[in-house]
């Protein structure tokens, strides 16, 4: 985690102790911090707060860079331990949605998913819903023989809403456990392509009412501040359930999962922190408080 989170930790922790070092904490300071916080896409909510705790808590003393981090990340703490919750498979076959914009990470994350069940003795059925892009479709597959999962396909350009009702409809006689459902990179605004994935869950409602049973929205940590309106348009359009992080390690801006839990409160069941099948983590709060600030867990 500490290593996934470099790039954030040493711009904030670096900030913080820059701003702190042989100096108290006035008000000039508190000032100076919270307008750090902001930079760090923690959101201007819980910067303000922040600023405020300060404020009454320790104002004109004299404090280490260390016992600010200690005491920011105990905040951070508060706001991401809600919302710090595995995704619990609760039916068979449980279905799972991806959703996300173009290059979040939607297709690998499934296949980090995927590994990640069959890891643990689960069968799993990958279903190939990015019909628009040939390259999507072969990376499933790709990640079927790798992991052993079954993956239900068809030729680009067929209709993902059909392929999805056939795919459950499948799962349901095969007695598949976990369905991971890909679906085509959409952007939030364009309403044509928002609409096809009401489509997608419409249809696939026709097989089991209760599916999908969980939705999830991958987001990609460099894109910072337009994770709030990516997270908002796809919450109405297809039900937002939980939250995928990836490329934590790639950003400096991994303080928006802070101003996300702090907005919305959706569960956040995994971050992505490095290419490797291993490290879409399961997400907890402490360990990535403290890591966001540069401290060791």
């Amino acid at each position: 985690m500490s290593e996934g989170l470099k790039r954030t930790s040493s711009s904030l922790g670096g900030a913080v102790t820059g701003l702190v070092t042989k100096r108290k904490l006035d008000a000039e300071t508190i000032e100076e911090l919270e307008h750090e916080l902001v930079r760090a896409d923690l959101g201007p909510d819980f910067a303000a707060r922040i600023a405020d705790a300060f404020s009454k808590g320790r104002f004109e003393k004299s404090i280490s860079p260390d016992e600010v981090k200690a005491e920011l990340a105990g905040e951070i703490e508060k706001v991401l331990s809600p919302v710090a919750r595995p995704l619990e498979v609760t039916t068979q076959p449980f279905v799972i949605l991806v959703a996300g914009v173009n290059g979040s990470g939607k297709t690998t994350t499934i296949g980090k998913l995927a590994a990640r069940y069959r890891s643990e003795g689960k069968s799993v059925m990958l279903v190939a819903g990015d019909t628009f892009r040939a390259a999507a479709i072969d990376q499933l597959k790709i990640w079927g023989e790798r992991t052993g999962a079954s993956v239900m396909a068809r030729e680009p350009g067929a209709d993902a809403a059909s392929l999805t009702f056939d795919a459950v409809a499948a799962a349901r006689r095969e007695g598949i456990q976990i369905v991971l459902v890909d679906t085509a990179g959409r952007l939030q605004n364009r309403a044509e392509l928002m609409g096809e994935l009401e489509k997608i869950v419409r249809v696939m409602r026709k097989v089991d009412p209760t599916a999908p049973h969980a939705v999830l929205l991958v987001l990609d940590a460099t894109v910072g501040q337009n994770a709030l309106s990516q997270v908002e348009i796809f919450g109405k359009t297809a039900g937002v359930t939980g939250l995928v992080m990836t490329k934590l390690d790639g950003t400096a801006r991994g303080g928006i999962l802070v101003a996300l839990a702090d907005r919305f409160g959706l569960p956040v069941h995994f971050i992505g922190v490095g290419e490797g099948v291993g490290d879409l983590a399961p997400f907890t709060a402490r360990d990535f408080a403290r890591a966001v600030v540069g401290l060791d867990s």
